[in-house]
């Protein structure tokens, strides 16, 4: 691999120490499950790959990703749990029991003031499909394709109320330089 990153100040040359480290989950709390399973499965075909419990401190993790077709998913818990835990790109459902039946209930989206964490992101292979799709299914528009400074891009909420950006990545060669 010959990239080497872009230099930006506070950029640190990476060390050995770092080898094989890469991303695997980002974590967003729902308040029910079966609805943000609804969602992720059906709206963006997410999987779920894995689901643990803890009962003693009262929440579940489900996580959920796009395991390629061909690819071999261990039948046994603890093989797949290891598995899961060595994927790219996953998102971790925790629900902490009982937020589903509190009416009033919901989590902070990060976007409302004050403002901390941001979005989450796919990559579709035709944005203009997906935005049909999106109205097909009823998922709220924060922003159009069309619409704002950013064109091609596209943001919906999830239904706790997260940001999910939505885009087509041979729209992306050229945003913001």
């Amino acid at each position: 691999m010959s990239f080497k990153g872009e230099q930006h100040p506070g950029v640190k040359t990476p060390t050995a120490h770092t080898d094989g480290f890469r991303l695997n989950h980002t974590m967003l709390r729902v308040k029910d499950p079966e609805v943000a399973l609804a969602f992720y499965t059906r709206v963006f075909g997410m999987r779920v790959l894995r689901r643990l419990d803890f009962e003693e401190m009262r929440f579940s993790l489900y996580f959920l990703g796009h395991p390629e077709t061909d690819e071999q998913v261990p039948d046994d818990q603890g093989e797949r749990t290891a598995w899961t835990f060595g994927q790219l790109g996953l998102l971790e459902l925790t629900h902490n029991w009982g937020t589903e039946d509190k009416a009033d209930f919901a989590y902070h989206d990060g976007n409302a003031e004050p403002q901390g964490f941001g979005h989450i992101c796919f990559s579709v292979p035709d944005l203009e499909a997906a935005e049909a799709w999106f109205d097909a299914n009823q998922v709220e528009f924060i922003k159009r394709s069309d619409q704002g400074k950013m064109k091609n891009v596209v943001f919906v909420k999830d239904v706790d109320g997260y940001w999910i950006e939505v885009v087509q990545a041979d729209l992306m060669a050229a945003p913001g330089d």
